[in-house]
């Protein structure tokens, strides 16, 4: 029964400050640990030990294997060069800075025990990374970095660790570390990639959502289990199937399996993030404890925390920093958009998290000045969280580097859209026999060509008066959705039906729903942003070739704010589109009419331009390519 009590007050205590944090703008994972602390305090508050078994063992694979859902194989990658040197070589020389400052601190413990704690400290927390960073709005660049680096880390600094403790009790020669450390990793990835082929080929034979979802749920454990059997790293083979699975996922799984994962994962990665947070500030009062009956003096603790501290968050700025001015002195290596306002966010955003906490238990028992260790350990973590953490937002407007863009990335959504129901449509002509009936393939054309429409529907100036096809529909159909729900519910409450016939009925309406609150949210961007491709954006000869939007207002004015075929028909319009070749100016595919089309149909002329205010993309009719 108290065991039950203590989870579901945890649950209940996650839940309640997760949403406090949401609906005032808080950092969840350092008000977490405030709120832990706090309560670790209060008498009658059962004492939790955060050992390293259900970290290590239980907690951190799911973690993990939930973190690569979000991360792409193609940016892991691109950024092979940083995420290398911050997850491996910045992990062995934080390692041995702390070492080095804590045996300087602390004279009389061992130096393979100083760097233990420096191989606790070295790695930065993948959550506390992604939590704040999202939060933030961190520029998309440096928010993935970041988690790429906190997924490899852990493995380098668990290798670490066990290399700084085996030297507690042999003696150990470079040659023979650099050797374990290599089987490691080669064996680690070999695992891995073994479990994410066996996965990838079940998983492609299982149609069944929950099923698929039941062994997702095995996914990290089946790789990390395997991997600690064998003497490497657990933690990378669950890295590296996470990744390889993310990849392949949409060609071995049904959307239905899809769509049920990323739900379920979502919750269960919600619950065990933020319960490792406040789990940690519980461990306070026991770890300040130890530190008390340890021998020394409260002076020499304290100095021994801040030392840690500050050598952790220094050795991360001089690592950063010398990589950025290796990267400018080598511009071949140097990774895009490396600038130094992207080494002062990498070098502050170093927050560590619970893997430091459990990672420190394994520091054996009968080390002199243990206790001291750990207090030093839950020191930098709580350090990291409210130093680093709090002033981030501070550290980010004051660079004022900018963070992700939604109209970029309403333009590329809308682009690609655009591609995917082209080839959808391709294919439905290569299907077609002549003998489907026209009503069925109009349907057909419509469902694919709306979606590409309610993507670019969100471009242009917002309308005040007028509301874009896609958007009056959804908010049309959602009304006609709630009266149908309504009969199903009636139908329900009178028993005119089988529970499994109701429970399809009003699945059926949920589902639809769910698709058009999708696309009630695609509405107009704000007004205020300029609205063109990044730089290398051409993407075909037309485009090439073609003017671009100031030198078309300069040879025929500025575009009309109107379609004047749409205004001599009676009809209305939702965008503008101006022609490259010859200015002229008709409404879009998502208008009735559809003029800019029809010209380009009449005409030939390749290439548009939007004529909305504030915008600069171009079309090509031809290729379907956006510049």
């Amino acid at each position: 029964m108290e065991i039950a009590f203590a989870l579901v007050a945890l649950t209940v205590g996650v839940c309640a400050v997760a949403a406090a944090c949401d609906r005032f703008g808080w950092p969840t994972p350092l008000v977490l640990v405030v709120v832990g602390a706090l309560a670790a305090l209060v008498p009658g508050v059962p004492t939790f030990t955060l050992g390293p078994e259900l970290v290590l063992n239980g907690l951190l694979p799911p973690l993990l294997y939930a973190a690569t859902a979000s991360t792409s194989l193609v940016d892991f990658r691109r950024n092979k060069t940083p995420t290398v040197l911050l997850s491996v070589v910045l992990v062995v020389f934080t390692t041995l800075v702390v070492g080095w400052t804590t045996s300087w601190l602390l004279p009389g413990v061992a130096l393979a025990a100083c760097m233990a704690l420096g191989a606790v400290v070295a790695p930065p927390d993948a959550v506390a990374a992604t939590a704040i960073g999202r939060r933030l709005g961190l520029p998309r660049r440096v928010a993935t970095m970041l988690e790429e680096e906190s997924l490899l880390n852990d493995a380098s600094a668990l290798i670490a660790l066990a290399t700084a403790t085996a030297a507690l009790t042999t003696e150990l020669s470079p040659w023979r570390i650099g050797g374990q450390f290599v089987l490691t990793v080669v064996g680690a990835v070999a695992v891995g990639g073994v479990v994410a082929v066996v996965l990838a080929v079940a998983r492609r034979r299982i149609q069944n959502p929950v099923l698929d979802t039941t062994v997702s749920f095995l996914a990290p454990y089946l790789a990390f289990l395997p991997a600690e059997a064998a003497g490497v790293s657990g933690v990378l083979a669950v890295v590296v199937t996470g990744l390889a699975m993310a990849h392949v996922s949409p060609r071995v799984q049904t959307a239905a399996s899809r769509v049920a994962e990323t739900l379920n994962w979502r919750t269960v990665a919600f619950l065990l993030e933020n319960a490792v947070f406040l789990l940690i500030g519980l461990q306070f009062p026991l770890l300040l404890a130890g530190a008390g009956d340890s021998g020394y003096s409260g002076a020499r603790v304290l100095a021994v925390c801040l030392g840690v501290l500050a050598a952790t968050i220094a050795a991360r700025f001089a690592f950063v920093f010398a990589a950025s001015g290796f990267f400018h002195a080598v511009p071949r290596l140097r990774p895009r958009a490396w600038s130094p306002g992207v080494s002062l966010l990498l070098s502050w955003a170093g927050m560590r998290g619970v893997v430091t906490l459990a990672a420190a238990q394994l520091i054996p028992g009968d080390v002199p000045g243990r206790d001291v260790l750990l207090l030093a350990a839950f020191a930098t973590v709580v350090g990291t969280l409210l130093v680093q953490g709090l002033t981030l937002p501070t550290v980010v407007r004051r660079l004022a580097i900018p963070g992700p863009d939604p109209a970029q990335d309403a333009l590329a959504a809308a682009a690609l859209g655009d591609a995917a129901a082209g080839a959808g449509l391709r294919r439905l002509d290569d299907l077609l026999t002549g003998d489907e009936p026209e009503h069925v393939v109009r349907q057909l054309r419509g469902r694919s060509r709306a979606r590409s429409h309610a993507a670019w529907e969100r471009l242009g100036r917002p309308l005040t008066d007028v509301t874009t096809p896609s958007v009056l529909y959804s908010r049309l159909r959602l009304e006609m959705l709630a009266a149908e729900r309504a009969v199903v519910v009636e139908a329900r409450d009178r028993g005119a039906a089988s529970p499994e016939v109701l429970r399809r009925a009003l699945a059926d309406v949920d589902v639809e729903e769910s698709l058009l609150d999708r696309l009630e949210e695609l509405e107009p961007l704000a007004p205020d942003r300029a609205l063109a491709p990044r730089s290398g954006g051409d993407g075909c000869d037309h485009l090439r070739v073609s003017v671009g939007r100031e030198e078309a207002t300069a040879r025929w004015g500025e575009p009309p704010l109107e379609c004047h075929e749409c205004v001599a028909a009676g009809t209305a319009w939702v965008h503008l589109r101006t022609c490259l070749h010859c200015g002229h100016t008709g409404c879009c595919d998502s208008s009735e009419l559809q003029h800019s089309r029809a010209h380009f149909t009449a005409t030939a002329h390749p290439t548009v331009v939007s004529a909305e205010p504030g915008e600069a993309w171009r079309w090509c009719w031809v290729d379907a390519r956006l510049g």
